[in-house]
C-alpha cells in the first residue's frame, strides 16, 4: 500500500480534530485558573534527558536515533513528564510549590495494547514541592476534573502504594533482577510462580507478606486487612496511613485499592493510581507520586502528577453536534463584510462562496446562507446544493 501508514499510527480528520482541539483547550483553560502553567518541551533531545530515572521500560519504549550535528544519541519522546522535570529543576528552578501542565504528541516503539495507537496525544500535570499528602489529593482532584469536563463518568480510582513493595522486597532480601522478576510476577497475580520465586529467600514471614500483596485488593476495609498481614515496619505502616487519609479526603470519590498494582516501579516513589471509565478496560489516566526523578537534573524536588491519552479520552466523550457554516455570496459590498466579520467574532464559520462550485456547499458543511433582503444582509437556511 504505497500511501499506507505504519502500524497503530493513524491520521486525525477534521471531526476528531476538531473534537480534541475544544478538549485539549477546556482542560488547559481550566487547569490555568488553579494555577498550572503551560510548557512545550522539544519533540526530540539528547537521549539521557529523556529517559533519566524512567527505567528500562522507557528506554524500550523510545525512537533512539543519532544526532548528524554532535553525534551523541537522541530519542524521540514517548513520555513527557521526564521532559516537564527537567524544565522544572533545571530551567525554572523554583522555590515552593510550582505546577505545570503539557499536551503533545509523544511516539513509542510498540503500542500499550491492542487498541492502542504509537502516538498518543499526552496530556498531563505536574505538581512539584511538595511532598505531603495534599499535593497527591490536589492532582488526584483535578484528574476527577478532567474527566466530568470531558463528560466521561468516573468508574473508579485504583490506587496503590509502591513503597509497600519497596520495604517488603527489602525485607525478603530481593533486588536486581529477582526485584525485577517479583514486580512481573506481582502484575500477573502469578502467586505459584512468586512463591517459587521466594523460595529461597528471606525469613517464612517476610515470604508471607510478599505473598499477601496481590490478595490485597477491593475497598478502604483492605487497609484493615493489609495492616494485619503486613509485617509492623515504619515504611509499611507509613504507606498504610498514607492510603488511609486518603480515602477520607476522598471519600466522595470512587476508590479502590490494589496493593499488588505497581504500575510505574521504577519511576514512581509513592502513591500510585490509575482512573477507569467511559466504558473501556484500559485505564484512561495514570500517575503517582516520582520524589527522586528530579535528582537526575540536580536538584532534590518531591513530585507528584498524571497524564492521559486526550485521543482517548476524547473517543470516550459524546460526540457534540457541531454547528453548520454559513455560505456568503463573493461580492465586494462592506455592508457583507462588516456582517461577515461578525458573525466570524461571534464565533461563526463563514465561507466565501468560490465561483464554479454550485451544488457542492451542501457537503462542504454549508446549513445557513448570507441573502439580502431589504436592503440587509441576514441568515437565512441554506436549500441549495
Amino acid at each position: 500500500m504505497r500511501w499506507g501508514l505504519p502500524d497503530f499510527i493513524q491520521d486525525v480528520l477534521p471531526d476528531e480534530a476538531a473534537r480534541l482541539e475544544e478538549l485539549r483547550r477546556r482542560l488547559l483553560d481550566a487547569f490555568r485558573t488553579r494555577g498550572y502553567r503551560l510548557v512545550i518541551p522539544p519533540l526530540i533531545e539528547y537521549l539521557d534527558a529523556l529517559t533519566t530515572g524512567a527505567g528500562q521500560d522507557l528506554r524500550l519504549s523510545t525512537y533512539q536515533l543519532v544526532d548528524q550535528l554532535s553525534g551523541r544519541m537522541m530519542g524521540v519522546r514517548a513520555d513527557m513528564t521526564p521532559q516537564v522535570t527537567r524544565i522544572e529543576s533545571h530551567l525554572l528552578n523554583h522555590v515552593g510549590v510550582s505546577r505545570l501542565c503539557y499536551c503533545g504528541s509523544v511516539l513509542r516503539t510498540r503500542p500499550s495494547s491492542l487498541t492502542a495507537t504509537r502516538e498518543p496525544l499526552q496530556f498531563g500535570v505536574e505538581l512539584y514541592g511538595h511532598a505531603g499528602l495534599e499535593a497527591d489529593i490536589e492532582v488526584l482532584r483535578l484528574l476527577a476534573e478532567a474527566l466530568r469536563l470531558a463528560d466521561v463518568p468516573l468508574v473508579r480510582f485504583d490506587i496503590g502504594h509502591v513503597g509497600l513493595f519497596h520495604a517488603l522486597a527489602s525485607s525478603v532480601g530481593l533486588n536486581g533482577a529477582a526485584c525485577e522478576e517479583a514486580f512481573n510476577l506481582l502484575q500477573g497475580k502469578d502467586i505459584s510462580g512468586l512463591r517459587t520465586l521466594l523460595a529461597e529467600v528471606g525469613d517464612c514471614a517476610a515470604r508471607e507478606a510478599v505473598l499477601a500483596l496481590p490478595e490485597l485488593y477491593g475497598g478502604v476495609e483492605i487497609l484493615d486487612a493489609a495492616a494485619a498481614r503486613l509485617p509492623r515496619m515504619p515504611q509499611v505502616d507509613a504507606a498504610l496511613d498514607e492510603l488511609r487519609q486518603l480515602a477520607i479526603e476522598l471519600a466522595d470519590l470512587p476508590l479502590g485499592f490494589d496493593l499488588a498494582d505497581l504500575r510505574g516501579y521504577h519511576y514512581h516513589s509513592g502513591l500510585v493510581f490509575a482512573a477507569y471509565g467511559g466504558g473501556v478496560h484500559a485505564a484512561l489516566a495514570m500517575g503517582g507520586r516520582y520524589d527522586h526523578v528530579a535528582e537526575n537534573f540536580g536538584r532534590v524536588r518531591p513530585a507528584t502528577g498524571f497524564s492521559l491519552d486526550l485521543r482517548e479520552l476524547a473517543r470516550c466523550s459524546p460526540a457534540v453536534e457541531q454547528p453548520g457554516s454559513i455560505l456568503a455570496p463573493l461580492e465586494k459590498d462592506p455592508a457583507l463584510q462588516d456582517e461577515i466579520s461578525k458573525l466570524r467574532k461571534a464565533g461563526e464559520t463563514v465561507i466565501d462562496a468560490l465561483p464554479g462550485h454550485e451544488g457542492t456547499w451542501k457537503v462542504a458543511g454549508c446549513d445557513r446562507q448570507l441573502v439580502k433582503r431589504d436592503g440587509r444582509w441576514m441568515v437565512a437556511v441554506f436549500h441549495g446544493g
